[in-house]
């Protein structure tokens, strides 16, 4: 209840004399409740600081402070209350750059100018060849935590039902799919945009991100007429194995010496190998343990009692995923196409022509290169979060009411899984769902 402050003055002043007057207003106030009201106390304190500035100048500045009350730190705002997921980019214009354009022209232009004097280029250990000694037991942990993460999701999508659209990329975690007319598909006018669902499967919780597989990532670039030499793995693997873990069936170069360049030409790569023969399983499917093709069919369903704690370690192993490979980035370069889903592990992109998105025929079907960013290496693929997966079907009326999550997330929840709390915002639990009815009024 707002209430009218009175007039309260401890000292007298005259407003005749000349000077600025500053005041100090300091609140204090009893025991807050919810039924009972309060009143504000004010306490003035004011200092006359000159006597030679006009009185139109006289200012009066408060602070108040209620009693008893914190301030708000920074760790307790970290996260809203709701958030809004990123943006859906137009497919027909290219991505952002992640780095500031400002930023990579004048990093251009410093090379440019060693390379007219002739200074070999500084680069780190990560970009020169090398590996970095501290990213090790990271990208060790990525790929032990990348194999719970494959097994936890398909012992959980025996128990978690999953759908995916038949002509679009929407997926749904709940005993049905969802009645909202969003769907984008081919024939999607003559279903008036509902989706068409069929069963899903783990690529579409965890996106299938593949890279080429290079022994040596300064040697030769891929071309398009000898993409089939090379396999394709997926790109966490790749970025794994380029930070410093040993699979015998994607051997990698160690280098000892750095590479040099001068501008954007390598002066010096430590010679050309040749790349040894790739040791092959003959019982097994060499990355059995690292792809999630066929997964689901490689572990039998869980007992009901174990469900909470696999889904528990699979959220533990998609975070320990998401953060490891944030921290490899910073170090390995990881290229993505500007125009499509296409990502490249090395210092530079393939030359394969295999781009069909936006203008490809005014680069020949090439990738357009850019640096690649976490959601483009490991997508989150936003869902619909359902509270109660056995209630009603979502429906488009309350759509702005509904929150969503990444899919992993999605099914770790429905597991019994705890829910991070950097998901809560964008989650909306917090929201209470009107009636379809009164979804109108609703402001």
């Amino acid at each position: 209840m707002l209430q009218i402050l009175p007039a309260v003055s401890t000292c007298s002043w005259d407003p005749s004399q000349m000077g600025i007057l500053i005041g100090n207003v300091e609140f204090t106030s009893r025991h807050l409740s919810a039924l009972g009201s309060y009143t504000l106390r004010p306490k003035f304190a004011h200092k006359l600081l000159s006597q030679k500035v006009p009185t139109a100048l006289r200012t009066l500045s408060y602070t108040s402070q209620e009693y008893g009350k914190e301030p708000v730190s920074k760790k307790q705002d970290m996260y809203r209350q709701n958030v809004d997921l990123p943006a859906i980019l137009p497919k027909k214009k290219k991505k952002p750059y992640p780095i500031p354009i400002k930023q990579i022209k004048r990093a251009a232009r410093a090379d440019k100018e060693l390379a007219q004097r002739g200074i070999e280029k500084p680069l780190e250990p990560g970009k020169n060849g090398l590996l970095v000694p501290d990213l090790i037991p990271v990208a060790h942990q990525v790929m032990d935590a990348w194999k719970i993460l494959i097994k936890g999701l398909s012992h959980l999508l025996h128990v978690i039902p999953v759908y995916a659209c038949r002509e679009c990329s929407e997926v749904h975690v709940a005993h049905s799919g969802h009645h909202i007319q969003d769907c984008l598909g081919a024939t999607s006018a003559t279903r008036r945009s509902f989706h068409s669902w069929v069963t899903g499967s783990i690529n579409d919780v965890l996106v299938p991100i593949e890279s080429y597989h290079l022994y040596d990532p300064f040697g030769r670039r891929i071309k398009h007429e000898t993409r089939f030499e090379y396999d394709r793995i997926p790109a966490v693997v790749e970025l794994c194995i380029q930070a410093g873990v040993d699979i015998p069936e994607y051997p990698s170069r160690r280098r000892t010496k750095p590479i040099q360049m001068i501008g954007k030409k390598v002066i010096d790569r430590g010679g050309n190998m040749e790349e040894p023969k790739p040791w092959k399983s003959c019982d097994s499917y060499p990355l059995l343990d690292f792809d999630t093709q066929g997964a689901p069919q490689r572990f039998a369903p869980p007992l009901p009692e174990d469900v909470p704690r696999i889904a528990q370690e699979t959220i533990a192993a998609y975070e320990t995923v998401r953060y490891g490979v944030r921290m490899l980035m910073k170090k390995y370069t990881v290229k993505a196409c500007g125009y499509c889903p296409e990502v490249h592990v090395g210092p530079w992109g393939h030359n394969a022509k295999l781009c069909g998105e936006f203008k490809h025929q005014w680069r020949d079907g090439k990738h357009g290169w850019q640096d690649a960013t976490l959601d483009e290496v490991l997508p989150r693929n936003y869902v619909w979060h359902v509270r109660d997966p056995k209630g009603p079907p979502l429906i488009g009326t309350l759509k702005r009411f509904y929150g969503k999550a990444p899919a992993v997330v999605e099914v770790c929840i429905q597991a019994g899984a705890t829910i991070p709390k950097k998901y809560l915002p964008m989650m909306r639990l917090d929201i209470v769902l009107p009636d379809s009815e009164e979804a109108r009024s609703v402001a």
